[in-house]
């Protein structure tokens, strides 16, 4: 029975954890600027269960929101999922460099069985604590293909330790499941960066280590 729920839990992740927060549980308030695109790659791998989550994700700015596909493919011993889902989102800066607020939609579907999709909807917050601080706050509910409804929550700070690496830390609960979660952002160019974590997952603290890869285009 681990397996099945283990598997469950990675893909609840992965299917809402896209953005400009990446493969970070806790998302930002942030959205592309105009004209610009961004494709998202990212590998999750838990070695316990032991379970990988292969992500792909393009998007682009449409107007004022940014639209998004969210790819994956879940891989636990005896059982794979290929799972896709567009992702909305819309964001507004109440009080400039600041504060900014938005809302994220975004759905998931099994393709390896019909139904209804698993869907998130959530409010993003970001903070700018200090010029290099950020502080971002997740609310919403995740609601399974079932209808069962679990409480979305997530707080992270996020550090500029210099111009090209950036420290994130967060704590989340995800389908029922707290995580923690250390990681950090490498900025290779202004375009080009790469994202490293490692989480402790649900009441196990199974450990799950992430390496992404995120390019940013004009359209």
């Amino acid at each position: 029975m681990r397996l099945p729920l283990a598997a469950a839990s990675l893909t609840a992740f992965a299917a809402h954890s896209w953005a400009a927060g990446g493969h970070f549980d806790v998302d930002d308030a942030t959205v592309l600027d105009p004209g610009r695109c961004q494709v998202e790659t990212w590998v999750a791998r838990a070695p316990a269960l032991p379970a990988t989550v292969v992500h792909l994700g393009p998007g682009c700015r449409a107007g004022p929101v940014e639209i998004g596909l969210n790819i994956e493919r879940v891989a636990v011993p005896g059982d794979g999922r290929s799972l896709l889902g567009p992702q909305l989102k819309w964001v507004v800066d109440p009080l400039v460099d600041k504060l900014s607020a938005g809302i994220v939609w975004s759905a998931s579907y099994d393709l390896s069985k019909r139904g209804r999709p698993v869907q998130t909807l959530y409010l993003p917050f970001t903070w700018w604590a200090a010029e290099k601080l950020w502080v971002h706050a997740n609310l919403g509910q995740d609601r399974a293909t079932d209808g069962v409804r679990w409480r979305r929550q997530g707080l992270s700070g996020e550090w500029a330790a210099s111009d090209r690496f950036t420290v994130i830390a967060e704590r989340a609960k995800i389908v029922g499941d707290w995580s923690s979660r250390l990681g950090g952002r490498m900025n290779v160019s202004a375009t080009l960066s790469i994202d490293l974590s490692a989480a402790r997952v649900g009441p196990r603290a199974e450990r799950v280590y992430v390496i992404g890869l995120n390019q940013e285009f004009a359209r």
